[in-house]
């Protein structure tokens, strides 16, 4: 006797009529941590993979910026983790462009399940590089080149704002060492954005790796090339409930993370 063939959902991505991006997708178990909710590296690179989509749609490739000798690259992300995504559910990510600071993209996130629970909330922000001069660029200058209409969008968010994150040296501890190795590395050659975040977690000691933190901010200084050793130091604030951990390369400052619950 044949089986009934089972019914599939495939991944549904649209525009709204205000250019937001949607994807909906499903959690599978290879993106979630042992407890089966949703990995915090995994979520960097859920939120990234679908604003390069978005870009991509909006002619605004990574091949089509290179050609004009620029790329776009995030810089600092804050998120605010209202209920943890599970194994195998169905999430929706919405993301748009809000206005743009003079040397930053400004982007936000919201993720929510397909019952409608309001999972997620984030705020991002990505600087435009000349590749050449390997210089930050003023936004104004993209924009003159024509391949976006510039957003006006400016919404509330109940995330925590992208900002420095600063760890004084004097409280931080040795936390863990990391080698770069092959298959932490990206197509633009250096340590892809989400695997800092489980550099964070896998630093942590143990009891505080499986705690359900609220908040999530992570900022990118310095890429981390193939060989470099990333030392990781830290500060737990058991009674402000945060951690603050910083990421350094014999060259300099690689990431910084703070973590609140």
């Amino acid at each position: 006797m044949m089986d009934k063939k089972p019914e599939t959902k495939d991944c549904k991505v649209y525009y709204a009529d205000d250019l937001s991006f949607h994807v909906e997708q499903n959690l599978y178990f290879t993106q979630c941590t042992a407890d089966h909710i949703l990995s915090l590296h995994e979520l960097l690179k859920i939120t990234s993979d679908i604003a390069v989509e978005d870009f991509n749609n909006r002619c605004m490739s990574r091949a089509l910026l290179a050609e004009k000798g620029v790329a776009i690259l995030v810089a600092r992300n804050s998120f605010r983790i209202h209920k943890y995504p599970e194994e195998n559910e169905r999430i929706i990510v919405h993301t748009w462009e809000e206005k743009s600071e003079p040397l930053v993209f400004v982007r936000g996130f919201e993720i929510e399940n397909d019952k409608g629970e309001h999972l997620i909330t984030g705020l991002t922000s990505w600087i435009l590089v000349d590749v050449n001069a390997r210089r930050i660029m003023p936004i104004k200058k993209f924009d003159a080149m024509g391949l976006r209409t510039p957003s006006e969008k400016k919404s509330e968010f109940d995330c925590l704002p992208y900002g420095k994150i600063s760890l004084n040296e004097e409280e931080a501890v040795f936390l863990d060492e990391r080698v770069i190795k092959y298959s932490d590395l990206d197509g633009n050659g250096h340590t892809n954005n989400s695997r800092y975040g489980a550099f964070a977690v896998d630093a942590l000691p143990q009891e505080y790796q499986t705690k359900r933190f609220k908040d999530f901010r992570i900022n990118f200084a310095k890429e981390a090339m193939l060989g470099q050793k990333v030392k990781i130091y830290g500060k737990i604030d058991d009674e402000n409930k945060t951690i603050t951990i910083v990421g350094r390369t014999e060259e300099a400052v690689s990431f910084e993370v703070e973590l609140k619950w």
